[in-house]
């Protein structure tokens, strides 16, 4: 034991104080670090795209929700053409669910310019998409704000729209949720039937059918009538689905879900349900090791990139799905056990890497440096314990599978070595990654390994949440000293995996970016950016 790290001059300034001469730039963590200010609209997309549902390390999710509502609103204020654009980026398949769209929506809705009313109007139907989002929207706007004219306008269009027959999918499919019903958002908005199908379509959620036609109304109404025929033979499961093409949501509350019922939705089930139903669809016996065409099924759904993409399935959909079937039922909320098929992982594993974007191999250099330390692997983002760190993970796997040079590393208050390769299974992955998770969070040390051991990298990612307070150095001083070093022209990447107003990116460096984190086209774009292409 020595001394010398007391008597030693220090380079750089502990990260639990700001940068000297850069103090207006930065801002002090929850952790206690400082970083710089991640500004108005890197805040914007971030909590779009990673949602504040779920509480994190370092703030509770109401906190968290509450800078984002101000976050929105100042941002509303500003340029409230430009949230909405925001908004549909996040919507359209990026964010891990529509739920911060939908609030972000409500707050645009209370803008107070013309502008925001009509920016609200005009992507209204491009954000509220199904039954469920409509009450979703209905709810928050309720506790939010107030009935006034643009939400009953709003309402009147969502429920008249010219396409009754997918209205009536929708309001089939969806009969309640959130506390309303639909003959509740029927006598809130005061909608006049516009057609003779709109009105049967009314009547039927307002007074039901105490009695069944003969005939099936019109072919709109074709599968509520199915639907009302199997409330009265509820044994006739297979004919009802076979015949009115109803869905799981629409069968199973009133129908006898035997095995012949489930393979009948099987064949026709698109690809959001295949996801979310593996396990129930392998419990009942429809999906079996040497039942060859429903596995071949399977495989040509969720391996299909045009169709994960047409699914708006979100990366993170794929591998809660896995982690989930792996699990045998030992995790979420169902009671259900079932023996996983292997094939069917295999396909999962497939689709995780499908699900996100990456172009052919760009020959850089890439480091990847994963954040593992302890915040990272208490913060999850959804029911069934998928972590931060885990997400990191799967994100630098699928970036490091698309090329041919990597390492993949892991920091918190050292910089270790995961033992991951592009030869690893997500699964794989996801284990080595969280059987390192220690320690508090240093960021710099990522760069003072490269350049210890003058590793020439073209391009570092980072995946963080940005937390980074332990070490004796800020990031942006370590890079500063690599590339005096080492490589004067690496490109620093960090993708932030919490939605917080903070950032490691140098607002003064060109060669630094800060990506939100959680968006399937990520590793495309990092590709793009080493290639400079972007």
């Amino acid at each position: 034991m020595n001394y010398n790290f007391y008597t030693q001059k220090q380079t750089g300034t502990p990260q639990n104080q700001p940068i000297p001469g850069r103090e207006t730039q930065m801002i002090q963590g929850r952790s206690g670090g400082w970083m710089f200010k991640a500004g108005l609209w890197r805040s914007v997309r971030r909590c779009l795209l990673i949602g504040t549902a779920q509480s994190t390390y370092y703030a509770d999710k109401r906190g968290l929700t509450g800078d984002f509502v101000k976050v929105l609103k100042k941002a509303i204020a500003q340029e409230p053409d430009r949230v909405a654009q925001e908004i549909l980026y996040a919507s359209d398949g990026r964010a891990i669910n529509n739920s911060a769209p939908i609030l972000a929506l409500v707050l645009l809705s209370m803008g107070e310019t013309p502008e925001a009313k009509r920016a609200f109007m005009e992507i209204f139907p491009q954000v509220v998409r199904t039954g469920s989002h409509f009450y979703e929207w209905l709810s928050y706007t309720k506790a939010m704000r107030g009935m006034g004219k643009v939400i009953r306008e709003a309402g009147k269009q969502w429920l008249s729209r010219e396409d009754v027959k997918g209205l009536a999918y929708q309001l089939l499919k969806y009969q309640q949720r959130q506390g309303f019903a639909h003959r509740d958002a029927l006598r809130l908005f005061h909608v006049k039937p516009p057609t003779e199908d709109h009105n049967l379509l009314f009547q039927w959620v307002v007074k039901g059918w105490d009695e069944l036609p003969s005939e099936i109304p019109s072919e709109v109404m074709a599968q509520i009538w199915w639907f009302e025929w199997l409330k009265r033979h509820p044994q006739e499961s297979e004919r009802a689905i076979a015949q009115g093409r109803l869905t799981h949501e629409m069968a199973a509350p009133v129908g006898k879900m035997d095995r012949g019922a489930w393979q009948l939705l099987f064949d026709e089930m698109p690809i959001g349900a295949m996801l979310r139903n593996l396990a129930s669809l392998t419990q009942i016996g429809v999906l079996e090791a040497d039942n060859t065409r429903n596995l071949e099924r399977v495989e040509s759904v969720l391996n299909n990139p045009e169709h994960l993409r047409k699914g708006r399935i979100h990366p993170i959909d794929v591998l809660k799905a896995l982690k989930t079937y792996k699990s045998k039922g030992r995790l979420g909320r169902s009671q259900k056990t079932w023996k996983p098929v292997s094939r069917i992982i295999g396909i999962l594993e497939r689709a995780v890497e499908l699900s996100f974007n990456t172009i052919e191999p760009t020959g850089k250099v890439f480091l990847h440096a994963v954040d593992v330390s302890g915040s990272m692997s208490y913060s999850t983002v959804n029911s069934v314990g998928l972590t931060c760190c885990e997400i990191a993970t799967a994100m630098a796997l699928v970036t490091a599978k698309a090329e041919t040079h990597y390492t993949i590393r892991g920091f918190a208050t050292e910089f270790r070595n995961l033992k991951i390769s592009a030869s690893d299974s997500f699964s794989s992955a996801l284990k080595k990654a969280s059987d390192q998770n220690f320690g508090g969070t240093d960021a710099a040390v990522a760069y003072e390994w490269a350049t210890k051991h003058k590793f020439k990298a073209d391009v570092i990612c980072f995946w963080t949440d940005n937390e980074s307070w332990s070490g004796y150095g800020h990031p942006s001083q370590a890079l500063a000293a690599y590339r005096k070093k080492v490589n004067p022209e690496v490109k620093a990447i960090y993708v932030t995996l919490a939605p917080y107003g903070i950032t490691l990116v140098d607002p003064h460096d060109p060669l630094s970016w800060d990506f939100a984190g959680f968006d399937p086209g990520t590793p495309k774009a990092i590709q793009m950016l080493a290639a400079g292409d972007l």
